[in-house]
């Protein structure tokens, strides 16, 4: 079994993983000896017995690919993992990456592509879109221009500090209608809705210290 690929799995559709184990197992250079329904039977797995690659879904039942990435990452820094999606441009695949994934497979991809995939991971490579990297990148520049007055920027710190409107009204000394005023500027600058979205887009775009 010389320079045979291990893979791992972790896709909680019982047709997909058995469709791809088959695939792999059936590969010249590559074998899937360890395919799971769930990051936590993975986890426990791949401790003990580690992959050269894992491929994650990444909408799984119980613990989510975003955070079986995280997990495994903590406990095998050196494992390559790239998530399976079926959407391109989701931004769970961007938090996937963001997390310690190395890259990402469109679902349905064609057998060769597939392989080949999995083939430029092991050799140190990183697949995935144009649109992604790009994210990925810009996701680590710390000096990009805040939209956001400096005002705003107190305001925005404080809302992800988990601070209610009054409690930020009082220490800026200014009345609730104004914090009001400055969440609804920010969430208009940073094209989001609710509070979660700021906050999740604050930490990416490095807009809070």
């Amino acid at each position: 079994m010389e320079n045979v690929i291990k893979v791992g799995l972790v896709e909680d559709d019982h047709d997909i993983r058995q469709l791809m184990s088959f695939l792999i197992n059936g590969s010249p250079g590559y074998v899937c000896e360890q395919a799971f329904e769930s990051c936590e039977k993975a986890i426990e797995a791949f401790e003990t017995n580690c992959p050269d690659i894992v491929l994650m879904d990444i909408d799984l039942p119980g613990m989510s690919g975003i955070e079986g990435v995280r997990v495994l990452k903590e406990k095998l820094p050196d494992l390559n993992i790239v998530m399976l999606t079926v959407h391109e441009d989701d931004e769970a695949v961007f938090d996937s990456l963001c997390a310690g994934a190395v890259g990402y497979l469109v679902k349905g991809l064609p057998p060769i592509q597939l392989l080949q995939a999995i083939k430029e991971t092991f050799e140190g490579g990183a697949p995935m879109s144009s649109a992604i990297a790009r994210k990925v990148i810009l996701s680590f520049q710390p000096n990009l221009p805040s939209p956001l007055s400096d005002r705003e920027k107190e305001v925005l710190q404080m809302l992800c500090g988990g601070e209610n409107y009054k409690t930020i009204a009082e220490r800026l000394y200014i009345s609730t209608n104004t914090v009001k005023a400055h969440i609804k500027n920010i969430y208009t600058k940073l094209n989001v809705n609710t509070r979660a979205e700021v906050v999740s887009k604050a930490i990416r775009q490095k807009l809070i210290r």
